[in-house]
């Protein structure tokens, strides 16, 4: 027979996954237009919105104030605009921040820490990331970003290391999470571009598309790549140390037990009290480096290694292109 208790208590509520990021048409330009007139500084805003089952509506945004204008009158600048934002009926739940990057390069300790801040009161906070260059080479340059939950926990434990990370099954793909971004117009807004006349021929936006000159681009992206290399020996240059100073511990550990182990020997023949064979305080063990800059610098080159092949490949395309092109006008 069911208690009281029983009755009233409230059935356990799944955690839905977040599968889809959906974003109104006015939040993206409204971030294009933030990141674009910044540029080349970074810029981060706010992301309001719900979160309507598997998928994360994100309605509206605003910018946050820049390093230079901030102050005491700025420091309840989010909850001022959160206010007012509620007095007009707009939707006013904090969904997470957007954030502008120079050539992909988001990938920082500093934001896995503004992650875990928001992760206690938003479970699926998001990170919008807007790339200026990359929309103006005609690609995508929006994309969703999460933190997987496993690494989430370790981050919260401090279990970093590489044993730690292993054991747990988490590699450097796991640490970061791109959710599929979908773009969603008002009934009126598709009207309206229903209505309107396409513009005839080709555009000069769909011109620079075609544009060969990338050099300058991939030079850029190999210098990055270049330094992320470099910041990769460095951090297996850590990793050597630490395996060295551990192997030399090891050696006088080995040392001074046999040592001590003859003292003893010679105290027991005398009849004196042997001495005590371990010392902790003697030999401390050596902290394992933390393997999270390891992996963020892994994620870094594998995300330039991606730009270099998109960039790559379509250059290729856009040259047989111009190749066919001149062989048609030459017949």
């Amino acid at each position: 027979m069911s208690t009281v208790a029983d009755l009233l208590k409230r059935p356990e509520v799944k955690e839905t996954v977040l599968k889809t990021v959906q974003l109104d048409g006015q939040v993206v330009l409204k971030i294009m237009q933030h990141c674009d007139g910044a540029l080349p500084a970074i810029v981060t805003g706010q992301l309001l919105g719900l979160d309507v089952g598997q998928t994360m509506e994100v309605t509206d945004c605003f910018p946050f104030p820049s390093p230079e204008d901030e102050g005491d009158s700025s420091t309840n600048y989010q909850l001022d605009m959160m206010r007012c934002l509620r007095e007009v009926n707009v939707d006013n739940n904090t969904v997470g921040w957007y954030q502008s990057s120079v050539l992909g390069q988001y990938q920082t300790q500093e934001m896995i820490e503004t992650f875990i801040s928001y992760h206690d009161s938003i479970r699926k906070c998001v990170c919008i990331v807007y790339d200026p260059q990359r929309q103006q080479r005609g690609q995508v340059g929006l994309r969703a970003i999460r933190l997987k939950d496993s690494f989430i926990e370790l981050f919260k434990e401090h279990k970093l290391t590489g044993k730690e990370l292993r054991e747990a099954g988490v590699g450097w793909r796991d640490v970061f999470i791109e959710v599929p971004v979908k773009i969603h117009n008002s009934s009126l807004a598709q009207a309206l571009i229903a209505d309107l006349n396409p513009a005839p021929g080709a555009t000069a936006g769909d011109l620079d598309r075609l544009s060969l000159a990338n050099a300058g681009y991939l030079s850029k992206t190999m210098g990055n790549l270049i330094e992320c290399m470099d910041d990769m020996l460095a951090e297996q240059g850590k990793v050597s140390m630490y395996h060295r100073n551990v192997a030399r511990q090891q050696q006088q550990l080995a040392t001074w037990l046999q040592k001590r182990k003859q003292e003893n020997i010679a105290r027991r023949a005398a009849g004196e009290e042997p001495l005590p064979e371990e010392d902790p305080a003697l030999f401390k063990p050596i902290p394992e480096p933390s393997a999270l800059d390891q992996y963020l610098v892994t994620n870094q080159i594998a995300s330039y290694c991606d730009m270099l092949g998109g960039a790559a490949e379509k250059g290729m395309a856009k040259m047989y292109l111009v190749q066919a092109l001149q062989k048609a006008t030459q017949q």
